[in-house]
């Protein structure tokens, strides 16, 4: 069989990782091409993992069969759709892509031509988070805290975007039912943009999220709870750990989920070039992409509109 030709847009921070994990998964697909716009880097790490280069993704038509796209979220419309449109594969880092609009419009070029679109919610990998799935049942309360250094990059967009999304996307997918209500403060610290938050998400069956996000901490921190009843679920994403503690008469058991922790982007990576070569269904898909872009844009419009009140 044919090896998958794909290439890495975008070969910041991480997409240097793709490229990376990419060309370690060699026996499923070949990175033939690297882009950006920064010329000499892309020609250093192409002449690294001898590949071709490129400064135009457009350049790129017919030479590859997937791509995935790792550049500044305002290009991730325009690029998705030029590779949707001309029949490429297409995983996309998170968010999907900045309004809601643009990330209806790239789910339905890719389903009217028959294509994959992932997004890159790389935490649904993460092996402590897959080993509770079969745990988490109804789900009462929710309590999240994702905390990080500043991170020098990434700062086209704030805190929500940046780091609670991942949040977002995993209470939703933890209980998958419709939004009654959003509160959220947030402050502008060292950017422009806000960098820590606080949101608390209340769901139409009862179900409430506290959510916790900082690119100003000195420690990082990315655990979440979940309490239902007669049981309290723990994971602790960065150390891939997680502890169920049950009623048990008149106290409190805990026991510990035994997990075989693997990096969670390999993982992601090669579950995209599985789906293409066995035409299976994106774990994160494009919809669910803009199901959590869309919670997030409510969150950023909640944080800004509260602060222009309070500033009159």
């Amino acid at each position: 069989m044919k090896k998958l030709r794909l290439a890495v847009i975008g070969i910041g921070h991480l997409g240097s990782l793709h490229l990376k994990t990419f060309h370690e998964l060699s026996h499923k697909a070949q990175v033939v091409a690297i882009c950006d716009i920064l010329e000499e880097r892309t020609h250093q790490l192409g002449g690294l993992y001898q590949v071709a280069t490129y400064t135009d993704y457009r350049d790129l038509l017919g030479k590859v069969d997937a791509v995935s796209i790792c550049t500044p979220t305002e290009c991730h419309y325009e690029i998705g759709k030029f590779f949707l449109q001309n029949n490429v594969h297409v995983f996309i880092e998170k968010p999907i892509a900045r309004t809601i609009d643009e990330a209806q419009m790239l789910n339905a070029i890719a389903q009217e031509n028959g294509l994959k679109l992932q997004i890159g919610h790389v935490e649904r990998f993460n092996s402590a988070f897959q080993s509770i799935m079969h745990f988490t049942k109804r789900p009462l309360f929710i309590e999240c805290h994702r905390l990080n250094k500043f991170p020098n990059r990434s700062l086209d967009i704030g805190v929500i975007m940046d780091l609670m999304i991942h949040d977002i996307d995993i209470i939703l997918a933890l209980n998958r039912c419709p939004i009654k209500e959003i509160r959220a403060t947030g402050i502008p610290i060292l950017t422009r943009l806000e960098d820590i938050a606080s949101v608390r998400i209340t769901f139409e069956n009862g179900c409430v999220a506290n959510l916790t996000a900082s690119r100003v901490s000195e420690d990082v921190m990315r655990k979440i709870r979940i309490f239902q009843k007669n049981t309290y679920i723990s994971l602790d994403y960065v150390n891939q750990e997680a502890f169920i503690y049950k009623k048990h008469e008149h106290q409190i058991l805990k026991h510990s989920l035994p997990i075989e922790k693997e990096q969670p982007l390999p993982k992601e990576l090669e579950h995209f070039l599985d789906c293409i070569i066995d035409d299976k269904v994106p774990y994160v898909t494009g919809k669910e992409g803009a199901q959590a872009l869309k919670v997030a844009l409510q969150i950023i419009d909640h944080i800004w509109t509260s602060r222009q009140t309070i500033s009159l």
